[in-house]
């Protein structure tokens, strides 16, 4: 089986999220998205981030029903930060008659030589990049990578944080389980 893993924080999970894990599912040659949440980003301060199972669950709720989708927790389970390379070596010793690539935005991948054996992750792995605003995709990549031309939005997790301080509403940014949820938490407040 080929998965394509989205690793983030999803802090938390949005509609561009899922149009872009849609987009790649349908048009790339993969047969799951797997959504892996990561507890802690080495590049982001805890301090901003919602409980990590809170994501988890917000992340479950949205991909509800989708049979192409996934949600992972293995993150979960290693040492933090969370490094992407250990996590794709924990995920091949678990499913060895996998092959597993990744999904990230230009942003993201502007930083890849900042990762833990980036060489190693660009040698041996396909990565489907999809551009973000105001992070065009680099002209000189290397390895197995794959541009997606998935539909661009200017939504991000830090602007729905944004709306929910200010007491807006963000119900068409994100699905209404996802929503709910937060509203009946009290999230992002």
């Amino acid at each position: 089986m080929k998965v394509g893993l989205y690793f983030g924080s999803f802090n938390p999970i949005h509609h561009g999220h899922l149009i872009v894990a849609s987009h790649v599912l349908q048009n790339e040659d993969i047969d799951q998205v797997w959504f892996i949440v990561s507890p802690q980003n080495p590049f982001k301060t805890e301090s901003t981030l919602l409980n990590e199972y809170h994501r988890l669950h917000l992340t479950r709720l949205a991909i509800e029903g989708e049979p192409g989708f996934r949600v992972s927790d293995i993150e979960f389970k290693l040492a933090r930060p969370s490094f992407t390379i250990d996590t794709l070596e924990n995920l091949d010793v678990k499913h060895p008659n996998y092959e597993f690539s990744i999904i990230m935005g230009s942003d993201s991948f502007q930083n890849i030589d900042k990762w833990k054996k980036a060489e190693e992750i660009l040698d041996k792995r396909r990565i489907f990049v999809y551009e973000r605003m105001g992070f065009p995709v680099r002209s000189d990549l290397r390895g197995n990578v794959h541009v997606c031309r998935a539909p661009l939005m200017n939504i991000s997790a830090s602007l729905i944080r944004r709306i929910i301080t200010r007491g807006n509403s963000i119900r068409y940014y994100v699905p209404e389980s996802v929503l709910e949820e937060i509203e009946r938490g009290g999230y992002y407040r």
